[in-house]
C-alpha cells in the first residue's frame, strides 16, 4: 500500500498573515508531495511495504538514508498540518495545560523554551514537544527530517507538536528572520488537536 499526500483541512491562505498562501502551497504540494513519492519508491518491494509510518520509523535502520529522510519528511509534515488551524492560537486547556505548568512552570516559560529549541536548531530541522508514557513532557530539536520516534533521536516519546524550521517553511515571507516565524507560529497552533494527541499518547 502506497502512502498518499494528506489533504489540507484548510485553504492555502487560511493561516495568513502568519503563514502565507504561496509558502503553504509550495510546502504542501511540492515538498511534502516529494517526500511522499520518494518514500513510496524507497519502501517498494521491501518488508516495510504495507506497514504504517510509525512502525517504519520506530524500527528504522538509521543508515537507510532514503527512508530516514523521506519517511521522516512524510511523518513530520503530516503532523505539522494537523496541529495548525485558522482558528488556532491562544493557550492549551485541561490536562495538557496542567502538564505544561507542571513541567515548565508556566505557558510562557514553555513558549520560551520551545522557541529557543526552534531558533537554536542549526540549519534545517524541527522543534518538538513530546510526551512520554505517564504524561511527562519534553522539548527537543532534531536535524533535517529526523524525529523523536526514530531510534535514539531527540527526546524520545511521542511528538504532539512540531515546528518546521527548514528555510522552505518560512523564507518567502520572513527571509532570514526565523524568530519572527517562530513567534507567528503560536498564533496558528491548534491546541485542541495537540491536547487530543497528548491524551492518546500519555
Amino acid at each position: 500500500m502506497s502512502f498518499e499526500l494528506p489533504k489540507l483541512k484548510y485553504a492555502f491562505d487560511a493561516l495568513e498573515p502568519h503563514i502565507d498562501a504561496r509558502t503553504m502551497e509550495i510546502h504542501h504540494d511540492k515538498h511534502h508531495g516529494g517526500y511522499t513519492k520518494k518514500l513510496n519508491a524507497a519502501i517498494e518491494g521491501t518488508d516495510m511495504d504495507g506497514k504504517n509510518i510509525e512502525n517504519i520509523l520506530h524500527n528504522l535502520d538509521m543508515s537507510n538514508s532514503a527512508v530516514r529522510n523521506n519517511g521522516g519528511g512524510y511523518y513530520n509534515h503530516s503532523l505539522f498540518w494537523e496541529i495548525m488551524s485558522p482558528n488556532g492560537g491562544g493557550k492549551p486547556e485541561g490536562e495538557l495545560a496542567e502538564a505544561i505548568d507542571k513541567e515548565f512552570g508556566s505557558f510562557e516559560a514553555f513558549k520560551d523554551e520551545f522557541s529557543k529549541a526552534a531558533a537554536g536548531q542549526f540549519g534545517s530541522g524541527w522543534a518538538w514537544l513530546c510526551v512520554h508514557k505517564g504524561g511527562k513532557l519534553d522539548i527537543c530539536s532534531t536535524p533535517n527530517q529526523d524525529n523523536p520516534i526514530m531510534p535514539e533521536v531527540g527526546c524520545g516519546g511521542t511528538p504532539i507538536l512540531g515546528l518546521d524550521v527548514w528555510e522552505h517553511a518560512y523564507y518567502l515571507h520572513y527571509q532570514n528572520k526565523r524568530p519572527e516565524y517562530i513567534d507567528a507560529f503560536f498564533n496558528v497552533i491548534n491546541w485542541k488537536e495537540v491536547s487530543s494527541r497528548y491524551a492518546k499518547a500519555k
